[in-house]
């Protein structure tokens, strides 16, 4: 599999310079370029940037107050920038720093320098993301942590309050197919399950795996109508899985699954899925394999 090659943007309002950094980074990068700090802010907010080289002395914006902008909005705060400056005084140097810049390269260009300081932070940077998603990501089915799920549920119960709704789903008898089949086989089932309710969810959904055989959904949707035919739709294709043993014998579950929705009652999270899992264990017992909304 290729990797995917990282996009750089270049920031300077001399084209010469573009030219050399052009020469020096773009066998290995995709370079976009911007001759001033506004149309730079424009390229950030409609491309997915990995870097910034940006000059400090510009017309218009110059680089300290792009760089300010840059690290003041969370979809861009996290843009490694490395300044590329004629100025060397310390003053220049450390008010780099101070807005955010995370290293900065003189000029005129040493190219080995150059390479090495782009190579580093992205480097990093990768890193980053990889312990981003460790923390982030449920190593078994992809799906958000419980960790995450809650980090991005309080945020959202809090944004978007209208028509909102919380789910809590359980794969029914789940200790028995690993008694009966293995952890091989109930692994294989926790991530049919997954994949089964990750095709019906719409993608601004938050859907996390919360426990072993334990997930939780919160989403917008329009009306209580839509919600129960999408969770219906779910423990229907549920119950029609198949997973097969190598022994050829075929494993099958069943999911039980709560719904509720925020009320002016509900004051918190937490409440909500309170509710949910209530309706959860009404539904396991009434005899599992079924939606119950509170």
């Amino acid at each position: 599999m290729v990797s995917k090659k990282h996009t750089v943007l270049i920031v300077d309002d001399t084209e010469s310079n573009i030219d050399i950094l052009l020469e020096l980074l773009g066998s290995e990068y995709d370079i976009l370029v911007s001759l001033d700090g506004e149309n730079a802010l424009h390229i950030v907010e409609n491309e997915k940037i990995d870097l910034i080289l940006l000059d400090i002395m510009m017309p218009g914006l110059d680089g300290y107050e792009v760089c300010h902008i840059l690290k003041s909005k969370p979809d861009t705060e996290d843009i490694p920038v490395i300044f590329i400056t004629a100025k060397t005084d310390e003053d220049s140097i450390e008010k780099a720093y101070e807005v955010g810049g995370i290293d900065y390269v003189t000029k005129p260009f040493k190219p080995r320098e150059l390479t090495a300081r782009v190579k580093t932070q992205l480097k990093i940077t990768d890193l980053m993301h990889h312990l981003e998603n460790i923390a982030s990501y449920d190593e078994m089915t992809g799906i958000y942590n419980r960790r995450k799920f809650f980090e991005l549920s309080l945020k959202r119960f809090k944004e978007r309050t209208e028509s909102l709704f919380g789910v809590m789903i359980d794969i029914d008898n789940f200790k028995n197919i690993n008694d009966s089949y293995g952890h091989d086989i109930g692994d294989k089932m926790i991530k049919a399950v997954t994949r089964t309710i990750n095709e019906h969810l719409h993608e601004e959904a938050i859907f996390g795996r919360i426990g072993g055989e334990e997930f939780a959904i919160l989403c917008n949707l329009a009306s209580k109508e839509t919600i129960l035919s999408i969770i219906e739709e779910i423990r229907v294709d549920i119950e029609n899985l198949e997973i097969l043993t190598q022994d050829g014998d075929v494993v099958k579950c069943t999911i039980s699954e709560g719904v509720a929705e925020k009320t002016v009652d509900i004051s918190s999270l937490d409440e909500l899925l309170k509710q949910a899992d209530l309706a959860l264990y009404e539904a396991k017992g009434e005899g599992r394999n079924r939606v119950i909304f509170r």
